[in-house]
């Protein structure tokens, strides 16, 4: 590398430490509502283009494969064209070979380069926001754009959802990484690029805003995520149309009236279809993948041999081929009294293999959309049947075909209230709003019985989220900054110490691993002996500089000897959050960091579980000094109080009282002794009579 080559690389570098330290900064002083709005914006942009990015991927490859070199026509829905599909096959022996190569090539980039894209997508992005939301690597991301384009654009039987949420979530984790976001912010900025790419894809902004939240779990919903994805929701929509159009996916497919409630009757039967149905695609689907993954085969081989089987069920069954969207299409109009009953009745269920062959065989893409053409099929089986000996059923499949969509893939998916809003934004109508609920509850009874899903990373509630466990488990940990808990540096070395220096300096401190800064003292990563030691049996040209923060995940990045993957925790942040840090990855201390990145202390699990003893002895000796008559009561501080501007340490509280929350404006603060105090803070405090009776007068200014 030339000088000048080397010199632009460290100014580059710098810059870009530079921007993080800001930003960084600014995101930690400001307030709640001006941090998400800053970064739903950013998820927003980042997930809109994302999409736009897989879209036009997947229309060139489907283009190139199934067009120029099958010969075929796939259908497409209104919004892309509301063409019609080829009448035959130009050339069907292509077919099977054109499905086996596509599947083959996705295959082969996604086992050399990032495994963990093989299958859907969604299953991987849950876990992030479960276990690792700074995780996910930027060379998957990639390699999903381009693995899901070839299997898909191949004619494999697979979605956009899975493909453009792992896209989503891992430009979410990049952006916490880079911003050394909270394991808290981490989540819901991973957990709101899933819902806004997926939602921006499909152009349904709120349906995907309330995906983000729902989809974590069987049973709950992600509350904190919600208003940030609301914002990166829009901003995605607004992205994605800006380039693709606003239109409705399947267009405006009209109104539906109830007249009579007999007409439930028929919705009924959709749910409880559909209900059935779901629960056969999640275990046919990972019976299916079971099954692959125990084939003596090499990882790369199995979704190309998925692949020449669905190539050759399209033979008979067109319909399965690519993402189907365009056969929802017919089916939403009379164009579905064309299509033979025979393949009306049997697509659900022939979807069902060919996913399970193209994505459960190790192929990428994803499983939302089959879900829908599955469900789609179910409700335009039962109008076929019930039509012709049933006269009050009327003329129109959509509503049948709406509500189908919306029952099967609802259930299994267990996010029946984002699904049901996604389907309506993407028919543009919420007339079917109240056959819906009803069809849709009684799927999803059906799935819960049986317990199941079709996303596995799946969590049951929030108490079972490693990150909600600790707060439940452990709540005085949220009490306590990691400022108040860290232990002074034994060991600091700059970037610019030679890898002999490193470990001289190691060595003294007897300590194998240390934090490393720059020549303005901000942090830059860990320095582990070994690694010193391999630098230093290398040669020591040039001392180990040009480190910027990397964008791969856990797998570490280091430049001469220093790891970059060690996460700083920012002094302010709550042993909570310090402690699902520690142990959601192989990190066992960090280094905590002032508001300029500046090394002032390190922590450990030790010391979080030290001073979580302190606390709790503290505590209970509080309480132990209340007296028999104790109770809660609630008070507001007055302008004129002296409490206004004093800290909960030194406000004069009386010792036998505990405030337990403050309340300001819609926030509500867990007090720790550094909490300032307020005019208009609604305390809610324990004590004892006569100490209330004083608290009153203090926060009154009597």
């Amino acid at each position: 590398m030339s000088p000048e080559t080397n010199s632009l690389r460290v100014r580059w570098s710098r810059e870009w430490r530079s921007l993080q330290v800001r930003l960084s900064r600014w995101l930690t002083s400001t307030t709640y509502n001006k941090k998400w709005l800053l970064l739903g914006v950013i998820i927003g942009i980042i997930a809109g283009l994302g999409a736009i990015a897989f879209y036009e991927a997947l229309r060139l490859a489907t283009y190139f494969f199934l067009e120029v070199l099958a010969g075929y026509r796939v259908p497409l829905p209104i919004s892309e064209g509301a063409r019609a599909a080829s009448a035959g096959f130009a050339r069907p022996w292509a077919i099977p070979l054109v499905a086996c190569v596509g599947a083959l090539a996705g295959a082969i980039l996604v086992f050399a380069v990032a495994p963990e894209a093989e299958g859907h997508g969604t299953d991987a992005a849950i876990a992030a926001v479960h276990h690792n939301p700074r995780g996910v690597r930027v060379r998957a991301v990639i390699v999903k754009i381009i693995a899901s384009a070839l299997t898909i654009g191949s004619g494999g039987s697979g979605g956009r959802e899975g493909p453009t949420g792992q896209i989503s979530a891992g430009f979410g984790s990049f952006l916490a990484r880079f911003l050394d976001l909270s394991p808290a912010d981490a989540r819901i900025t991973v957990a709101s690029g899933i819902g806004s790419g997926i939602g921006a894809i499909f152009g349904a902004p709120l349906g995907g805003a309330i995906l983000a939240t729902e989809i974590l779990y069987r049973d709950d919903f992600e509350v904190e995520a919600l208003l940030p994805s609301f914002i990166a929701s829009i901003v995605g929509y607004a992205v994605w149309g800006s380039v693709e159009g606003f239109g409705p996916l399947f267009g405006y497919v009209g109104n539906y009236h109830l007249t009579s409630a007999m007409q439930l009757l028929w919705f009924a039967i959709i749910g409880i279809i559909g209900g059935g149905v779901g629960l056969l695609y999640a275990k046919t689907f990972y019976a299916m993948a079971d099954y692959f993954s125990r084939l003596p085969l090499a990882r790369w081989i199995r979704p190309a041999l998925g692949g020449l089987i669905v190539g050759l069920i399209a033979l008979a069954i067109p319909e399965v081929i690519g993402t189907g969207y365009g056969w929802i299409q017919a089916g939403l109009g009379p164009q579905l009294e064309h299509i033979p009953l025979w393949i009306v009745l049997i697509l659900p269920f022939a979807r069902i293999a060919t996913t399970g062959l193209s994505i459960g065989s190790g192929g990428s893409g994803g499983i939302f959309g089959p879900g829908m053409v599955i469900g789609a099929f179910v409700g335009a089986a039962v109008w076929r049947l019930l039509e012709p000996v049933v006269p009050s059923l009327g003329h129109d499949p959509a509503p049948f075909v709406i509500v189908g969509m919306m029952a099967c893939f609802g259930s299994i998916s267990r996010a029946p209230l984002a699904v049901m809003l996604m389907v309506a934004e993407m028919t543009g109508t919420l007339s079917l709003v109240v056959p819906a609920m009803l069809a849709v509850g009684l799927a999803t009874l059906i799935v819960r019985r049986n317990d199941d899903t079709i996303y596995r990373s799946q969590l049951r509630s929030r108490i079972e989220s490693p990150a909600h466990r600790i707060l439940t488990g452990l709540p005085l940990l949220a009490l306590v900054p990691a400022g108040d808990a860290m232990a002074s540096p034994r060991c600091v070395l700059k970037e610019s110490d030679q890898p002999s220096t490193m470990r001289e300096h190691l060595t003294a401190a007897n300590v194998s691993a240390a934090p490393v800064v720059d020549a303005q003292g901000r942090y830059l990563g860990v320095v582990n002996l070994p690694e010193v030691d391999t630098e230093r049996g290398a040669g020591e040209k040039s001392p180990p500089t040009g480190l910027a923060t990397p964008v791969e995940g856990a797998a570490p990045e280091s430049v001469g000897a220093i790891d970059a993957t060690y996460a700083p925790i920012h002094q302010s942040i709550h042993l909570d959050s310090v402690l699902e840090t520690l142990t959601s990855t192989t990190q066992r201390w960090a280094a905590v960091i002032d508001d300029d990145r500046r090394v002032v202390g390190t922590i450990s699990i030790s010391d979080i579980v030290r001073n979580y003893r302190r606390t709790v002895q503290a505590n209970l000796q509080r309480i132990s000094e209340l007296g028999g008559t104790t109770g809660i009561s609630e008070f507001v501080i007055n302008e004129q109080s002296s409490m206004v501007g004093r800290s909960v340490r030194t406000s004069h509280t009386p010792r036998g009282v505990l405030i337990t929350a403050i309340e300001r404006g819609r926030d509500v603060i867990r007090p720790t002794g550094d909490t300032t105090l307020k005019a208009g803070d609604r305390l809610t405090v324990l004590g004892a009579t006569e100490d209330l009776e004083v608290l009153r007068q203090l926060t009154s200014a009597e």
